[in-house]
């Protein structure tokens, strides 16, 4: 626990990095809450990098101050090294030892007792499904399975805040979503975690907050569902059997339909939310207006990004979806 149980696990004031004449990080403010995941999101130097380098005491700031479970990252490394885990963008794998053997290593460097880095060993290998890899070298597994063995060797020595800069970058899907799943249970059990990531979708999934980072300032901050609200162009897309239902919904919903568009789909402005979405569907069931399906479109963390920045996220992957429902009621994923 922190010495103060009121302060959040991440606190950082005033945060300011240059390198020369180059300004990194402006003045950062944020704060993350114990056992929440956070996300910083932006560009290729963006400085997310540099932030966790200044959080996790590998580098310093030029000014501002930064805690970690109430610890001065400046005036006490120690306490803040030892209470942190930290995954970088590439995997810090011995290729020469086995899975198991890079996890011992890093137990001795935690001064671990040689019964209780075995425990913790076995429980890990277990926990991230490399029992039956433990014993290959790490030069024979696959890059899931290296980042994987890399945040549970950040993991060894049971840290209350783990920082994970660029987890997934190079993965395939099915990998990352496994890693996403890994990091869902951290959280479970308590543990924070500071995400930095280039992928839109992955802070979506995953962070209960967000902060884009955009020139060494933080443009925007918030959960997922609040930074797309900032967002206007949301709408429901209807689509009808025949022209003759085409235009009793639109006479219905007072919307015109695109004159342009011959795929009778009629779209109507909204936020996509549960509430509106049942009135809208409520008021053509009234009028006698059988929906043959609808999607429904929200912006995304990329619109956002566009939104507060002027400028498209440069650097950052999109990964833009929506909801599409069937007359039969069935769900896909639409990629915008």
């Amino acid at each position: 626990m922190t010495n103060n149980p009121t302060e959040p696990a991440i606190a950082v004031t005033g945060l300011r990095r240059s390198y020369g004449s180059q300004v990194v990080l402006d003045g950062i403010d944020l704060h993350v809450p114990e056992g929440a995941i956070f996300s910083l999101l932006g560009p290729n130097g963006a400085g997310k990098t540099t932030m966790v380098e200044i959080l996790s005491t590998l580098i310093r700031a030029d000014a501002g101050e930064a805690r970690i479970c109430g610890h001065d990252v400046v005036r006490d490394p120690d306490r803040v090294r030892a209470a942190i885990g930290l995954t970088g963008q590439f995997a810090a794998v011995d290729n020469f030892l086995t899975g198991e053997e890079n996890l011992l290593l890093m137990a001795d460097l935690h001064h671990l007792g040689r019964a209780e880095g075995r425990r913790r060993t076995a429980d890990l290998l277990d926990r991230f499904d490399l029992g039956k890899a433990a014993k290959q070298a790490g030069a024979t597994y696959s890059g899931g399975m290296r980042r994987r063995l890399d945040l549970a060797m950040g993991l060894i020595g049971n840290p209350r805040v783990i920082f994970l800069d660029e987890p997934t970058a190079g993965l395939d899907p099915r990998s990352r979503r496994d890693m996403w799943q890994i990091v869902r249970d951290l959280a479970a059990r308590g543990v924070t975690i500071f995400l930095t990531t280039q992928y839109l979708e992955e802070a979506d999934q995953l962070a209960d907050r967000i902060a884009l980072l955009d020139h060494g300032r933080l443009v925007a901050q918030g959960t997922p569902a609040e930074l797309k609200r900032r967002v206007p162009g949301g709408h429901v897309e209807l689509r009808f059997a025949d022209d003759l239902a085409l235009a009793a919904a639109a006479a219905t919903l007072n919307v015109a339909p695109d004159p342009a568009d011959e795929s009778l789909v009629l779209r109507v402005p909204g936020d996509g939310g549960v509430r509106s979405l049942k009135a809208l569907l409520d008021r053509l069931d009234a009028a006698e207006v059988e929906v043959d399906g609808l999607t429904v479109r929200t912006p995304d963390l990329d619109d956002v990004f566009f939104a507060v920045t002027g400028q498209p996220a440069s650097g950052v992957v999109p990964a833009a979806a929506s909801a599409t429902v069937s007359a039969s009621g069935s769900e896909k994923v639409t990629a915008r």
